[in-house]
């Protein structure tokens, strides 16, 4: 992927989540913002090994988009930034439990849909289509694990394009940081240069 595309696809990505970013803030209690935006061609290797060497668990939070261009979108939280995450965005802090807990999965999964939604809904208005949003997954475990599982189907031989998104949640004086990570397929890429062109 050329210097032009990955460009492209940044803007594209950085406009959608800067909408998303705005839109929690107006309705949290804490203050949301666009850390970074990048697109790169990497292995499954490069991805994992990013995550390989953080300590603790994780919650990931995917959606996987079928039809005429597939990928797969997930969102990783730290499940030990639970207390910043729901007093940062309720307002109510929840009790920090010593591992991940199937009460925390409604806010994970909350606060998921509505950064993928935000995410998917920035590439398909580029390409001028809807997508049928799906319900999204929730899983906790170690990242590396559950990037592996979540992936399994991609060739790790391969390199794919794989967008990345940090996003900042600002409460009091404390921040976290909240990763998003998306396959864009090779058909989709090709479409969305089509419908840049056609601009």
């Amino acid at each position: 992927m050329d210097t032009k595309v990955n460009r492209m696809l940044e803007e594209i990505i950085a406009a959608g989540m800067g909408r998303c970013v705005a839109k929690l803030s107006r309705v949290s209690a804490g203050k949301w913002s666009v850390d970074g935006v990048s697109v790169f061609r990497r292995s499954m290797d490069e991805v994992l090994s990013g995550h390989a060497a953080a300590p603790g668990a994780r919650a990931v939070v995917y959606f996987e988009i079928r039809g005429e261009h597939p990928f797969t979108s997930l969102v990783v939280f730290r499940s030990e930034d639970i207390e910043i995450l729901s007093r940062g965005f309720l307002g109510v802090s929840f009790s920090k439990l010593p591992a991940p807990s199937q009460s925390q999965e409604p806010l994970f999964s909350e606060l998921g849909n509505i950064i993928l939604n935000a995410f998917i809904g920035s590439i398909f208005d580029a390409l001028r289509s809807g997508f049928l949003p799906a319900a999204p997954k929730c899983v906790q475990g170690e990242p590396q694990y559950l990037l592996e599982a979540i992936w399994m189907t991609l060739d790790p031989e391969q390199q794919h394009n794989v967008a990345t998104v940090t996003l900042a949640l600002r409460c009091d004086s404390v921040i976290t940081r909240i990763e998003v990570i998306a396959v864009i397929s090779e058909s989709l890429e090709r479409a969305l240069v089509s419908a840049g062109k056609k601009q």
